[in-house]
């Protein structure tokens, strides 16, 4: 009885990567990938149904690590935030933005599948949709300022989703463009800096 190659799925895994990153999705070959890998196409569609399949398997993990950090905010808004602490959510404080860029760093290549190179996949409309889950936390958490008498101002869910998908494109487009760790640290303080929600949503800080 043969014993199973257990080495295939790492390999295949990290050829597509490559493949992906290095000519997106689209115009991504399971021959090319196959070859890096040293399998032969029988092997990958033992194990995948194809090409979509492969890439989703590449950016699944990250997207459940990136909802169940944004559901541990939301937890959090709703059981055991002070006013100070919502009032300071809604600033972009530093070490929030860092902690967002280190998880995203962390898992960077993937990252990059999304955001860049997923047109053709299921995955396509990623930066839409994700954009679209920030704003249910936004605007809950805007709604929960006007709820404590922190603002007055009427703002909709569609012009929160603008001012939302406006901030999303300032966390994925470093990753877009390539910069390094480094570069991206220093994003972070201008994204702090630039982004000002207490002014747009007329939140006024707590006593």
């Amino acid at each position: 009885m043969s014993v199973p190659d257990k080495s295939i799925d790492p390999r295949l895994l990290s050829a597509a990567m490559e493949e992906f990153l290095e000519v997106e999705y689209e115009k991504a070959s399971l021959k090319n990938i196959c070859s890096k890998a040293g399998v032969t196409t029988g092997a990958l569609y033992k194990r995948y149904k194809g090409k979509e399949d492969l890439f989703g398997a590449l950016v699944t993990g990250l997207i459940r690590d990136m909802e169940k950090y944004m559901t541990s905010i939301q937890d959090e808004v709703l059981k055991s935030f002070t006013d100070r602490e919502l009032y300071e959510s809604l600033s972009m404080p530093a070490e929030m933005v860092i902690a967002w860029f280190q998880l995203l760093y962390e898992q960077k290549d993937a990252f990059t599948l999304l955001v860049k190179c997923s047109a053709g996949t299921k995955y396509a409309d990623f930066n839409h949709e994700w954009a679209e889950r920030m704003n249910e936390v936004d605007y809950m958490k805007y709604l929960e300022a006007r709820k404590r008498g922190m603002t007055d101002k009427i703002v909709t869910e569609e012009e929160m989703y603008c001012l939302t998908s406006a901030i999303w494109a300032l966390f994925y487009m470093p990753f877009a463009r390539g910069f390094t760790w480094e570069q991206i640290v220093e994003h972070a303080q201008y994204l702090h800096d630039f982004v000002n929600l207490h002014k747009a949503l007329g939140i006024k800080e707590p006593d």
